[in-house]
């Protein structure tokens, strides 16, 4: 779809000025307090780019303000739309750290040289990511993303080195 990147999903509006409430998909949702336009995709198709005029932050839930949308019923119709943002203003990363775009579609191979198929989502826990590895024969490995599984990811040759800790191809 897009080589951008995916900051956070409208679920719904909120009042009656055209605001909307927006589940974050980054990091730390104080990162809208930095972004000044969002492109956005409704079922996988581009729409149009929006400006926001306003940011407020409510638990976990990011509140936005476009320009131009100023009634509940311009903001219900972007409900369920994915807000995405260029990869050059994505937030800087430290070594080994890798956006989640990255890294879904890598091929994954084990430290013994078994190909164990593609990283297809990373789920979100918590303690650590978990990585959801789609396997050639239909089944899903899931791998935690701590450094005694992850060995390798190279992202410019597409392929994650992994180990199996024992009983997790049993799961």
């Amino acid at each position: 779809m897009t080589t951008d990147l995916r900051v956070g999903v409208i679920t719904k509006s909120h009042g009656i000025k055209g605001e909307v409430k927006v589940y974050p998909t980054t990091d730390s949702p104080l990162r809208f307090d930095e972004i000044t336009r969002v492109k956005v995709y409704i079922q996988n198709k581009y729409v149009t780019d929006l400006k926001i005029a306003s940011v407020k932050h409510f638990k976990d839930i990011v509140i936005l303000k476009f320009k131009g949308i100023n009634d509940i019923n311009e903001a219900e119709k972007y409900r369920g739309a994915e807000l995405y943002i260029p990869r050059e203003e994505g937030a800087a990363l430290e070594e080994g750290e890798y956006y989640i775009a990255d890294i879904i579609g890598i091929r994954v191979v084990s430290d013994e040289g078994t190909e164990l198929g593609t990283v297809r989502d990373v789920m979100e826990t918590g303690a650590n990511d978990v990585y959801v590895i789609s396997m050639p024969d239909g089944r899903e490995l899931l791998l935690p993303a701590i450094k005694q599984c992850i060995l390798d990811t190279d992202i410019e040759n597409d392929i994650m080195t992994v180990h199996v800790l024992d009983g997790l191809m049993e799961l």
